[in-house]
């Protein structure tokens, strides 16, 4: 059995996430509080690039090309701190409203925050104290 087509969430070609992907990480490199935490982790550009564009075309278009387990990532490395998801965010929406046209940028910023939220809870729940009440916000 084939599995069903879904059209793109918003209008948006592989070459513009691929493109956003790129604009973004580079910015990510030249950033003071983004840019070491990556550094401390990237080794390969290119791979982690692909596999972060790969993550935006299953999520925005469907694709099913992403294998990986973001929130386990995140929550792995000590030096991401919840408060950082902020700024990535809104270095990321900088990028995409610079090179992107609105029709794709604004429902693709709307996605990554909602994603961020589910990462900064994700992240902020794994360091609480075992018994913890859990932060709710």
């Amino acid at each position: 059995m084939t599995r069903p087509t879904f059209p793109p969430r918003f209008p948006a070609t592989p070459e513009q996430i691929n493109a956003q992907v790129r604009a973004f990480y580079a910015r990510v490199r030249k950033d003071s509080v983004l840019g070491p935490v990556f550094a401390n982790h990237v080794t390969d550009w290119p791979a982690h690039e692909e596999k972060i564009a790969s993550f935006w075309r299953n999520a925005i278009l469907f694709e099913r090309s992403y294998d990986g387990n973001p929130q386990r990532v995140h929550i792995e490395r000590p030096d991401v701190k919840p408060e950082m998801f902020a700024h990535w965010l809104d270095l990321f929406q900088e990028v995409a409203t610079q090179i992107l046209p609105p029709e794709t940028s604004a429902p693709w910023v709307a996605l990554a925050r909602r994603i961020g939220v589910g990462m900064k809870a994700g992240v902020q729940s794994a360091r609480q104290p075992k018994g913890a009440p859990p932060i709710l916000r």
